[in-house]
């Protein structure tokens, strides 16, 4: 007997928003960031050096964010395209999850 895939549809396209945003959200998380690293860096450079080792910190953070980020991004993308793979009928593998 065939096994038969079920998707809810709506549902799994509200989890490749959801994924979504949350790729934007730490893509600018990680914008801020860079901002106040550089700020941090230039107080530092006029003497306040507690300002530096705050930086280093968050220059240390910095590319685990970007790097959730980029994954949210690619689960979101993937995520869309099984979707989108259902709904045509594609049960070949044309995307990640079959």
């Amino acid at each position: 007997m065939a096994e038969e895939v079920y998707m809810d549809i709506p549902a799994v396209q509200n989890m490749s928003q959801q994924l979504g945003r949350v790729s934007e959200v730490l893509a600018q998380v990680n914008t801020v960031l860079e901002g106040l690293s550089m700020t941090l860096k230039t107080t530092a450079f006029i003497g306040l050096v507690g300002g530096y080792a705050v930086a280093n910190f968050i220059d240390r953070m910095k590319p685990y964010i970007k790097e959730m980020s980029d994954k949210c991004a690619e689960l979101s993308s993937d995520v869309r395209a099984s979707v989108d793979a259902y709904e045509r009928g594609d049960a070949l593998g044309a995307t990640r999850f079959y």
